[in-house]
């Protein structure tokens, strides 16, 4: 179990990194927001194959984040949001 926490610490970790690679405000923080929700509302799963599963819906939400922030990187607006003034 002590692994399986790591595990997914890590993965909380490598979310919230590469949420700040977005260079949009707005992207930025709602990637972050959905972050944080995700792993509150998995929070108090006791069962081994869901949280397997959510597990690896985390991962492939991983990959999918990092793969949308090269994207967005790729057309990035030439100004900054007002927020980020």
């Amino acid at each position: 179990m002590a692994g399986a926490r790591a595990e997914i610490l890590s993965l909380f970790r490598s979310l919230l990194r590469t949420c700040k690679d977005f260079s949009d405000y707005n992207i930025r923080e709602y990637a972050k927001r959905r972050s944080i929700d995700g792993f509150r509302q998995n929070k108090n799963l006791s069962d081994p194959s869901s949280i397997s599963s959510a597990f690896s819906e985390g991962k492939s939400q991983l990959e999918v984040a990092k793969r949308q922030s090269i994207v967005y990187s790729l057309y990035a607006p030439k100004s900054k949001s007002v927020m980020e003034m």
